[in-house]
């Protein structure tokens, strides 16, 4: 029987069709969000005129609101630059001293790393007075004192005094309390509502991958519990917060307040373009005692470093995304240690890499190797599944399928054997995919032509933009795709062709798979590129390795053989498969003559 080895006429027919048709969408898509961007920034200029109207109708609650009478504070140690303005007693400066941030002007981290500034951070406590008037300290005007590594802001309104103390802590830590004087006599409330409105800087190369991981962070339930909100808005009035964050790729800024804040909620919306990722807006009540406001606060900004985020004890290291449940025990428990020591011989971050690749192909070489031993059974094999289905081409498909599996059970073959490989690479391949865009060890690392092994390498740029591609070709992204189709050619030789008219062709299906994949890597962490480019790499050294000099089919056709003259008793597995395909069968046959009889 001649076998179909190539790609037919109405293969490269319904290729070139399916091609088409993707790219179809992929202009539609493109031109739509065009139109969304668009629009979005038309909303953008009707919110800022709007909020420049509100920011000056907020003003003339304290006449005493002037440039002039703006004055600044600083803070410094050797982690964190603060500056505080006495215009709301805010925080409105935090650099980062000992990181960079990422300039797209000159392609290079080399500025100053700054969470907040220019007043992309606005946040105050609010309640009424006894007219129903509202009061928000971030319009009131405060008095900074510096005092060593404190700050105190005080500010008088109508006889009542607020006072904001900051001290500066080791640790990224920032402790924050607020104290009140003779609010009793202005207000009757009995809790003060916090809010916080946050837009988040653009601080890394790969701006939709940072614009991905900018999301809400809280715990609640005495910081046993976390939870995040990527979504557009948050809801948690039942629970009450340890704290609340708004974390980006790599850093975060967070409050917690001792006594919890109730209530909460927030929203978020997304920037398509300009210096900020996603605005955030938060809101949660903290209680007074007697009508004043006397509550302890404290501010953390902070590089999301595990050691670090541990050390807080504060359940912050679950900021990190390193996945859930297995998925984040491989990256804490194996990954990140592991590259942590082979990093530690003195080696660069690209090499690694290589090396913890290397690692991870040695563990899994036993199940590779039985993988590519049951893939040399089942090319010994093919004569006689062809025969099977040369036999009973025309007959019932469940006859056909029994047959077939007579034959791999005669043999010795365990056809469920090979899924055991693709099961071991997906949490694998989950738990790397959240490890390179988010272990901070990498950012910042160059390797070759990547400047920065957390995001993509643009080497190649072209003159416009291609849909769901960017405006660059990744050579990391393009070396890994040659590999891994490369590594599909080989491969998918023992795959069977479609038996029945209208099947599609697997191998044409697994050839588009790479390609595909492309569109993936292009715009991901070179890094993640790099590791899968080496793991196909050693996976085609493996293949030849197992069939030149380990498998040797003469052996395995003996081995076959002597399977047949004493075949293995039937497994758990095909008994119920046996018996599942048996019972269909007969309820086919028990509806064939009930349609009988009626006729």
């Amino acid at each position: 029987m001649q076998q179909n080895n190539g790609i037919d006429k109405k293969q490269m027919i319904s290729f070139a069709v399916l091609c088409l048709v993707l790219f179809g969408f992929m202009f539609y898509f493109q031109n739509k969000q065009a139109k969304e961007e668009e629009l979005k920034a038309q909303q953008q200029k009707t919110e800022q005129v709007k909020s420049a109207v509100k920011q000056t109708q907020a003003s003339n609650i304290n006449p005493n609101v002037t440039p002039n009478a703006i004055q600044t504070a600083n803070l410094a140690n050797n982690e964190l630059k603060l500056e505080f303005s006495s215009l709301g007693g805010q925080v409105s400066k935090v650099e980062l001293v000992k990181y960079k941030a990422y300039d797209h002007k000159t392609d290079n981290a080399d500025q100053p790393l700054y969470l907040i500034n220019k007043n992309n951070s606005n946040y105050g406590f609010q309640f009424k007075d006894k007219t129903g008037k509202v009061i928000n300290t971030k319009d009131l005007v405060f008095t900074p004192t510096v005092n060593g590594n404190a700050v105190t802001l005080t500010a008088d309104y109508n006889g009542a005094v607020i006072q904001f103390i900051y001290t500066l802590l080791p640790k990224y830590t920032l402790d924050f309390k607020v104290r009140t004087q003779g609010l009793s006599k202005i207000t009757s409330d009995n809790k003060a509502d916090f809010i916080w409105d946050y837009n988040v800087r653009n601080l890394e190369k790969g701006r939709a991958q940072e614009q991905s991981h900018s999301e809400f962070s809280y715990a609640f339930n005495n910081y046993k519990d976390y939870d995040y909100d990527g979504r557009t808005t948050m809801n948690e009035e039942k629970e009450t917060l340890n704290w609340i964050g708004v974390k980006q790729q790599f850093f975060s800024s967070v409050i917690e307040a001792k006594n919890g804040f109730t209530q909460s909620k927030g929203n978020q919306e997304s920037v398509e373009e300009g210096e900020y990722l996603k605005k955030f807006n938060y809101e949660g009540f903290v209680q007074m005692t007697g009508s004043e406001l006397n509550q302890d606060f404290t501010w953390y900004f902070m590089p999301l470093d595990l050691p670090l985020l541990k050390s807080y004890d504060k359940n912050f290291d679950e900021i990190l995304p390193l996945g859930w449940s297995f998925i984040g025990w491989m990256n804490r428990g194996f990954f990140i240690p592991m590259y942590n020591f082979i990093a530690s011989w003195g080696l660069t971050a690209g090499w690694a890499i290589f090396l913890l690749t290397i690692i991870v192909k040695l563990i899994l070489s036993p199940i590779m190797y039985k993988q590519h031993k049951l893939s040399a059974m089942m090319k010994v094999i093919r004569p006689e599944i062809d025969e099977v289905n040369a036999k009973f081409k025309d007959a019932d498909p469940m006859k056909k399928q029994q047959a077939t599996m007579e034959v791999y059970r005669k043999a010795g073959v365990n056809q469920m054997a090979g899924c055991l490989p693709a099961l071991v690479q997906i949490p694998i391949f989950y738990a790397l995919f959240r490890f390179f865009p988010n272990f901070i060890d990498l950012r910042g690392q160059g390797f070759w032509f990547a400047k920065d092994l957390t995001a993509y390498d643009d080497l190649i740029k072209l003159p416009f933009k291609v849909p769901f591609l960017g405006d660059h070709l990744s050579i990391f992204a393009l070396a890994c795709t040659v590999v891994i189709l490369i590594y599909t050619i080989m491969t998918s030789g023992n795959m069977q062709q479609p038996q029945q008219e209208g099947m599609p062709n697997m191998k044409v299906l697994m050839y588009i798979f790479p390609i595909t994949f492309l569109f993936f890597l292009n715009t991901s962490a070179s890094g993640l590129s790099w590791y899968y480019f080496v793991s196909n790499a050693i996976n085609i050294l493996i293949i030849l390795v197992i069939k030149y000099w380990i498998l040797d089919e003469k052996k395995i056709h003996a081995q076959i053989q002597a399977n047949k003259e004493k075949p293995k008793a039937e497994g758990k597995f095909q008994k119920r498969m046996r018996e599942m395909m048996e019972k269909a069968q007969e309820q086919q046959k028990a509806q064939e003559q009930i349609r009988n009889k009626k006729k």
